[in-house]
């Protein structure tokens, strides 16, 4: 990584992201979608898990005006399958690269949002929407074990397994 400039440095880290969510609901056993979690009067796993598209895809359509990225289609979150999910996410992590490359080549996105409480830099928005990411996807660990669903260690470890999810997507 010594060679690649700060913006190669930074997207890799956005596709890194991507690649642990894509792991997460790959690994997610089925029966878990449709349970709802705990302390909700109606979301379940699934609709939390197409949340993560949908607000890429929000994002997307907000500030990717400027840089003319279109933003992939959101997903039903009550009825989404993990298959079509995936195929979302990548979609979403393509024009969310997208997004990002342009913002970093320009230095800011305009977000004159009265909600959006994120400096306008394309790194902060970068950690942003990482973090954002990783509330969700440690929130369905903690539901799954409210719920007496334990998750298995492969997935739980493999959320930190960014070093490894790192050399995946840099062989596709």
């Amino acid at each position: 990584m010594g060679t690649k400039n700060l913006s190669e440095q930074l997207l890799e880290t956005w596709r890194t992201n991507n690649q642990v969510t894509e792991f997460f609901v790959a690994q997610l056993p089925d029966e878990l979608w449709n349970l709802k979690i705990p302390g909700t009067s109606q979301k379940t796993i699934r609709m939390l898990l197409g949340h993560l598209h949908n607000a890429r895809c929000m994002w997307i359509k907000m500030t990717g005006n400027q840089f003319n990225i279109r933003p992939p289609r959101n997903v039903d979150r009550r009825r989404v399958s993990k298959a079509a999910l995936l195929q979302a996410l990548r979609k979403s992590n393509e024009a969310m690269v997208d997004l990002l490359q342009s913002a970093l080549s320009y230095g800011l996105l305009p977000m004159n949002f009265p909600f959006a409480n994120i400096p306008s830099d394309a790194t902060h928005f970068m950690a942003y929407m990482i973090a954002h990411e990783a509330h969700h996807r440690g929130q369905i660990v903690l539901a799954a074990r409210q719920l007496g669903q334990r998750l298995p260690e492969k997935i739980t470890s493999g959320l930190w397994q960014w070093k490894k999810m790192h050399k995946l997507h840099s062989k596709k």
